[in-house]
């Protein structure tokens, strides 16, 4: 992606250094748009189709199951004209190509100042954005009104041969549609302008909206940036190094064995075999690794498989294979 990013501003100042065109005023001639900012202004309008259609969908959750479904192609084509009435039809820009400082002009016009698009411009792309989703979703019952198969099949009420020339005429305008449009994205990638094929035949061009201001960066910034990437990075590759859980076995044993009296050790020494180390519940076939501290057996030994070089949580010291506690245990009669 930076590459092609390279290239394409190449190949721009190349083509303003031959044509001598300069920019910094309302008359100036700006720049080429990026192809890749055409196509993700594209893409951040299809993101917010999806979004906005998802919160519509979600107020009627506790409705009826497939209450949507029949109307589904018309709301959406119904919630796209919303959108498109107070974006593109009243500042001349889609909300994607806003948010790239971007927008539409029009290309019937060689005067270097700015032409914005006419209303029939406007509302023809409305028409040619949304009007082949609504019958390619609308396809299947379109079919069936005509009386058609959705498979292409001629139904058997009426099998003449209007049918079946509507049939051929609709799988043969289909195709042409297709093949259009990838030669026009053929065509964008050659040139840089219009992405879509609406927009080449409405003559609407994607421009900047405001002139390209060179960001001055400061030697001090860039200097912090490196520093502290550089930092995150040994970071990134000394954390897994590093044994914390002995560290804060260690920690914790400095500071806080030291202060414990005589009856909390021996308190803690008669309690031991009650909890176990990793869970703190009752020792579920208790098992020890070395030192007087007791586990499950399941805790020590998934932590052990996890953690080759295990140490005992309580006091730090290296946890060894796990052996079974033996108890002894006395019956007193009365």
């Amino acid at each position: 992606m930076c590459v092609f990013h390279r290239k394409e501003m190449g190949l721009n100042r190349d083509h303003n250094q031959r044509t001598g065109k300069s920019y910094g005023s309302d008359s100036a001639v700006y720049p080429p748009v990026l192809r890749i900012s055409q196509l993700d202004a594209l893409e951040l309008d299809s993101a917010l189709d999806q979004l906005l259609w998802t919160q519509f969908t979600q107020c009627f959750q506790n409705c009826r199951p497939g209450m949507l479904t029949p109307m589904e192609p018309e709301l959406k084509a119904l919630l796209y004209l919303l959108v498109w009435r107070f974006t593109l039809y009243s500042s001349n820009a889609t909300i994607g190509q806003s948010l790239l400082s971007l927008r539409y002009q029009s290309t019937s016009s060689s005067s270097p100042h700015y032409k914005p698009l006419s209303s029939r411009q406007k509302l023809g792309l409305a028409i040619l954005t949304a009007g082949p989703r609504w019958l390619q979703e609308r396809s299947y019952r379109l079919l069936l009104c005509l009386g058609l198969s959705p498979r292409g099949a001629v139904s058997e009420m009426d099998g003449g041969f209007l049918q079946q020339g509507l049939r051929k005429a609709l799988t043969l305008v289909s195709g042409l549609a297709k093949f259009a449009t990838l030669i026009n994205f053929l065509v964008f990638l050659r040139n840089g302008r219009h992405p879509v094929l609406a927009e080449r035949i409405t003559g609407a061009q994607t421009v900047f909206s405001k002139p390209i201001v060179v960001r001055d960066v400061t030697y001090q910034y860039m200097n912090r940036e490196l520093l502290w990437h550089g930092f995150a990075e040994f970071l990134i590759f000394l954390l897994p190094l590093v044994n914390l859980r002995k560290l804060k076995a260690a920690v914790l044993l400095h500071v806080l064995g030291g202060k414990r009296s005589d009856e909390e050790r021996t308190r803690e020494a008669q309690d031991v075999w009650k909890d176990c180390g990793l869970c703190g519940e009752w020792p579920t076939m208790p098992h020890t690794v070395g030192c007087q501290h007791v586990f499950c057996y399941y805790c020590i030994k998934s932590h052990s498989i996890a953690d080759a070089y295990l140490t005992c949580p309580k006091c730090g010291a290296e946890a060894g294979m796990p052996k079974m506690v033996k108890m002894e245990m006395q019956v007193v009669g009365r």
